[in-house]
């Protein structure tokens, strides 16, 4: 019998020689270098601009405070022309949190309801037409919808009134007296129509991004259309809807010409959402910087200042929110 062939194993291949960093920086082509700077000096400019930004606020707001009577941020008032001057933040801040819930509340269950029906249940020839409304509705300029709500929403609001009146009245916050439907529900729907698109169509693109596959495997699974949704579509965009309703709210908190349109401001707080009065931080800086005088203006930079912290910390939780749910999101899908 012959001696058995002993195998051995082949030798490792050579291993690559170490690529040096500074070669493969040297070897960046120059469109690449180009790109890279030009990308981080708009990500510094943009710091830069948002700091300068703060520093005026603050400055500004700092000049007003220090001579205010009242307290800035719990004063029922806001009368500059006083000696010494009186003015606070309250009734602002109240009504635009207010009217932005309302619109969140609103807007964010139709316009997800709308972007599914859009990606998954409507044929082909209705997609096209009602998407191409839906972007038209996103461009309509705020003063449109303002004259539009002044002019037929809120002439039209009264049977809805009536109806929470009589039905919810005694709740408190949806008791009517009868007066002209400018209020906080006024502007709270005004805002949700245009804050619909915006959330709409992101929210679509989203949806539209879900893998194939995922979609086809619950199917093979025996789900339903709902459930697919349910399953597969929903977690998969959670994290572009809250980006989109992000959006939305933003626009929201600092819509101006429509809110001045349409809301009778006052300063104080209703307990009703139906009767007319309130403010928004931005439409009481519309109505009041073109007649206020120097130290009027400081004071409404002050509440301006607030709304940036506001619209800050709003952005803050939300990418807060879409961290904590990242195994969601499309890059690591």
């Amino acid at each position: 019998m012959g001696t058995p062939t002993q195998i051995t194993d082949a030798p490792p291949p050579a291993s690559q020689p170490a690529i040096d960093k500074r070669a493969a920086r040297g070897a960046t082509r120059p469109g690449d270098r180009i790109f890279l700077g030009l990308s981080r000096g708009s990500g510094i400019l943009l710091l830069v601009i948002m700091a300068a930004i703060a520093v005026f606020l603050t400055y500004r707001a700092t000049l007003a405070i220090s001579k205010d009577e009242g307290n800035f941020l719990t004063t029922f008032q806001w009368d500059t022309n006083l000696v010494p001057p009186n003015f606070g933040i309250a009734v602002l801040a109240f009504g635009t949190v207010v009217s932005s819930i309302i619109a969140m509340v609103i807007a964010v269950p139709v316009a997800v309801a709308i972007a599914l029906f859009l990606t998954h249940y409507a044929p082909r020839r209705l997609r096209g037409p009602i998407a191409y409304v839906i972007d038209l509705l996103a461009a309509v300029p705020s003063i449109v919808y303002g004259l539009w709500g002044a002019l037929v929403l809120v002439p039209h609001m009264n049977g809805l009134f009536g109806w929470l009146n009589d039905y919810l009245g005694w709740t408190g916050i949806f008791s009517w007296e009868g007066g002209a439907p400018r209020s906080m529900l006024t502007v709270g729907i005004l805002l949700a129509i245009m804050i619909l698109p915006i959330i709409t169509n992101v929210s679509r693109e989203v949806f539209r991004q879900v893998p194939q596959m995922h979609e086809e495997a619950a199917l093979a699974l025996g789900a339903t259309r709902w459930e697919v949704i349910r399953m597969a579509v929903i977690p998969f965009g959670r994290s572009g809807v809250i980006s989109a309703s992000m959006l939305g709210l933003g626009r929201a908190l600092g819509e101006t010409m429509a809110v001045a349109t349409v809301l009778s401001p006052t300063f104080d707080i209703q307990a009703s959402l139906l009767d007319p009065g309130g403010g928004t931080f931005a439409q009481n800086i519309a109505s009041k910087f073109g007649e206020a005088t120097e130290f009027g203006r400081d004071a409404l930079i002050a509440s301006g200042l607030v709304l940036f912290v506001i619209t800050l910390l709003v952005n803050g939780a939300a990418r807060a929110i879409i961290a904590r749910r990242k195994e969601y999101s499309g890059a690591n899908a």
